[in-house]
């Protein structure tokens, strides 16, 4: 700062004070009213408990789409009980929010799997690195809890994690320098296990009632590849007749996901490579045809997409 800016710097500062004596007079004491900022201790924003911040689990909105799937599960129907648009039809709506709120409830557990690892690395601090997908890892702390020693010839464990990981798992943890959890902080973490599985079910009975629904909705493009595929394409574009719309090329790279890698790993993901790719009938293929057969088939599915939107 020059010396000029800091003149000007100092007859403000005089003007301003100039100007509160002028409105409390010479001798007043009174303060003048400032901005303050209230920073949140760290007591404020501590969470106890994870329905303070996981609010899909108990909604009203998972609770009546739930019911729904469960009422139209019982009742058989064919293509052709379908009049006017499919989107008009009660069961096609129901399907596209069932879709939508598969990836809410990823979305939660992505949530409930963050609040289980800052609470648990006080006891298990190297576990969050040694097993990385959310829904292994609640099952992980669920099944371990304060005794370490069970990840040993744990029998729960190999249903989760592979052998390998296993042992990993098992060596870290006889090193660990974590310290034992509380009563409290133990029963607040089985409670976000707890509700991170009850998720994951939710989400696997949406999965069945709309690949068990996709030959009523869309039956060429579940004959092309399959009613799962089928279910997940359509879920990602965000309905059928979304799909509809799409051009080929767009509906080959849906679902495809992007792997950050680093250090040694050989790991390798292939490009523009989605659903599609992933289909019984590209995987069918020689491995250097599969590129161009998931090419064709996601022309198909575009064709069967519109055929089906329009009946």
């Amino acid at each position: 700062m020059s010396l000029a800016d800091e003149l000007l710097a100092d007859l403000e500062d005089q003007d301003q004070d100039d100007h509160n004596m002028e409105l409390f007079g010479e001798g007043s004491t009174q303060e003048v009213p400032q901005k303050t900022m209230v920073v949140p201790m760290e007591e404020d924003i501590k969470i106890s408990s994870i329905r303070e911040i996981a609010k899909l689990h108990d909604s009203e909105r998972l609770q009546y789409i739930m019911r729904q799937i469960d009422d139209y599960s019982k009742r058989p129907r064919k293509s052709e009980d379908i009049v006017g648009p499919v989107e008009a039809d009660p069961e096609y709506q129901l399907i596209v929010e069932a879709n939508n709120i598969a990836v809410d409830i990823d979305s939660e557990i992505a949530i409930i799997h963050r609040f289980s690892r800052d609470k648990y690395s006080k006891r298990f601090p190297e576990l969050e690195s040694l097993v990385v997908s959310p829904l292994e890892y609640v099952m992980t702390v669920k099944e371990l809890g304060n005794d370490l020693d069970k990840a040993k010839n744990n029998e729960a464990l190999q249903q989760i994690l592979t052998q390998a990981t296993i042992m990993v798992v098992s060596v870290t943890a006889s090193t660990t320098q974590g310290q034992l959890l509380s009563e409290e902080e133990k029963e607040s973490i089985c409670e976000a296990c707890d509700m991170a599985m009850e998720l994951n079910n939710f989400k696997l009975k949406i999965y069945e009632y709309v690949e068990s629904r996709m030959a009523f909705i869309a039956p060429n493009l579940s004959i092309i590849v399959g009613a799962s595929t089928a279910a997940k394409v359509m879920g990602v574009a965000g309905g059928l007749t979304k799909l509809s719309k799409m051009a080929a090329c767009n509906v080959l790279i849906l679902g495809a996901q992007k792997k950050t890698l680093s250090g040694f790993s050989q790991v390798s993901m292939l490009p523009h490579t989605g659903f599609i790719y992933y289909s019984e009938i590209v995987q069918d293929t020689p491995p250097d045809m599969r590129q161009k057969a998931a090419r064709l088939v996601a022309a198909k599915c575009t064709l069967a997409a519109r055929v089906d939107a329009c009946h």
